[in-house]
């Protein structure tokens, strides 16, 4: 078990690269394959977790640039564990509902290389490892959309990775200022975040360095204003860059909020709550009316993540044990649930190649299976009791509630606007007469498709009745952080009051 995070972040690579060799007509089965053996090894990380244990496990420390202090650094707890679990999980499910004909051995061998980067971004303990990562994952999502998306898709690729682009290398520069400053305060080089994560940084500089990782984290989730692109991205790209892009992508940005900013930044993760908290519920509820707006069920679906992912940001800056454990399983619950309706979409495209609800009517007596499925579906992404999406939801709204009560009852409007308008969706393309005589001869969910949705319902019924194993590792990893805020944070007040009576002594 020594090595075993570093095989599960290559083995994607290295299978990825053999693929070129693989048979045309092989190659859907050998990716299936691949992503199903690199699924087993993320559960048998999950196995041989310590649950009980706050610190990181499964590291491994090789030097890279030694005079630099760049380090080949990895290791796992409990916040990223689940983040890597859901990244296989959901590129196994999506590899098998695959239904892409053209071109299909370039598509699966970049599905493979993109599970390779995720899987590095949320391992990675060394910035510039995380960082090297966190970039290369654009290029395949940028080939995914590109390649293989709709009429827009160029222009939405570019539109995908400027944005990020832009926010990474603004990141970039707070990486690089905070490795020289800690140079300066001890001599030593090093990208290390355990070793970053006890520097005690003066608030004015943690302000400073906070907005520039924040642009960079904003951008990926997406929040309000930065969030243009995304639409674009999930309405042109193939079914398969939607599942992921939604399941996994966009966690990078809120695991970045969780990994980075809290810890390294407590002051000015407390100054800034209130302005982010107002981003956010700006987020859940004006994509959440943008969402009602929508013809087209793609598009309602990816505004609607983008108002969830408002409520996972409120949640981790509740800066308390219950928003941010709850914030990170509504990450794991949003990657399931906006995965499985995306990939339901794509189902009903294959069919029909139209996503506009004014086309369907009556597919519930014409696809019962795909009714039934999507409507599991859609009850837990408005977050009902005993689905793993209230669990999330719950427990973000109730740690922000703590802060407050006012702006948590705007967000929970969220929640019934989320109700109206995927109700509405559902009305629209199920129940009625049939709009179109085509929808009259559509067949139901086919063996792989059953395949790929059913893993999914169950996850979302087993975690929304018994959450606790997942849970419990997050809440204790989640819980070390905190002490470590709330220390750092004390030492800094400790610190400014010293300064502050030497001054009164210099001016007597």
């Amino acid at each position: 078990m020594d090595h075993l995070l570093s095989l599960i972040i290559f083995f994607p690579l290295f299978a990825g690269v053999l693929g070129f060799i693989v048979n045309k007509d092989s190659i859907k089965a050998y990716g299936i394959s691949i992503a199903t053996v690199e699924f087993l090894l993320s559960l048998a990380l999950w196995f041989n977790y310590n649950i009980h244990g706050a610190n990181f496990q499964f590291v491994e420390y090789y030097p890279l640039i030694s005079s630099y202090g760049i380090n080949y650094h990895i290791g796992i707890d409990g916040i990223s564990l689940f983040l890597i679990i859901l990244s296989t999980f959901m590129t196994m499910l999506s590899l098998i509902a695959l239904s892409v004909k053209k071109n299909i051995k370039n598509l699966v061998i970049t599905v493979l290389i993109l599970e390779m980067t995720l899987i590095g971004v949320f391992s990675a303990l060394d910035v510039i490892v995380f960082y090297l990562f966190w970039e290369f994952s654009l290029v395949p999502m940028l080939y995914i959309i590109g390649a293989w998306g709709g009429n827009l898709r160029i222009y939405a690729s570019i539109k995908f990775f400027l944005y990020t682009f832009a926010g990474s290398l603004i990141m970039l520069i707070g990486i690089l200022y905070l490795a020289d400053y800690f140079h300066q305060v001890t001599g030593i080089w090093t990208f290390s975040i355990t070793d970053w994560q006890l520097l005690v940084i003066p608030v004015h500089l943690q302000i400073l360095l906070f907005i520039a990782f924040f642009i960079g984290f904003a951008i990926k989730v997406p929040m309000f204003p930065f969030h243009t692109w995304l639409p674009y991205a999930h309405g042109q790209a193939p079914t398969i860059g939607s599942i992921i892009l939604a399941a996994v992508l966009l966690k990078m940005g809120t695991y970045g909020f969780v990994r980075f900013s809290l810890p390294l930044f407590p002051d000015a993760s407390v100054y800034f709550t209130p302005v982010i908290a107002i981003l956010a519920i700006i987020m859940i509820i004006y994509t959440a009316m943008v969402a009602f707006a929508q013809k087209d069920m793609k598009q309602v679906i990816a505004y609607s993540s983008i108002s969830h992912m408002g409520v996972i940001v409120l949640g981790t800056f509740a800066l308390n044990a219950i928003g941010i454990t709850g914030s990170i399983f509504f990450m794991l619950s949003h990657g399931v649930v906006s995965g499985a309706l995306f990939m339901l979409v794509g189902v009903i495209y294959d069919r029909r190649h139209t996503k506009l609800m004014s086309e369907f009517g009556g597919l519930a007596s014409v696809m019962p299976k795909y009714a039934v499925i999507f409507g599991i579906i859609m009850m837990a992404s408005v977050g009902l009791p005993l689905t793993m999406g209230f669990v999330g939801e719950f427990l973000s709204l109730a740690g922000f509630f703590k802060v407050s009560p006012v702006l948590t009852a705007f967000a929970g409007t969220g929640i019934i606007l989320g109700a109206i308008y995927m109700l509405n969706l559902y009305r629209e393309s199920f129940f009625g007469k049939s709009k179109n005589k085509e929808n009259e001869k559509l067949k139901d969910l086919n063996k792989n498709e059953l395949m790929a949705l059913i893993p999914m319902v169950l996850v979302v019924l087993w975690l929304g009745i018994y959450p606790k194993p997942v849970l419990t590792p997050i809440d204790n990893s989640v819980k070390k952080m905190l002490n470590l805020m709330r220390l750092k944070a004390q030492t800094q007040a400790t610190k400014d009051r010293l300064i502050l009576v030497k001054k009164v002594k210099e001016a007597k």
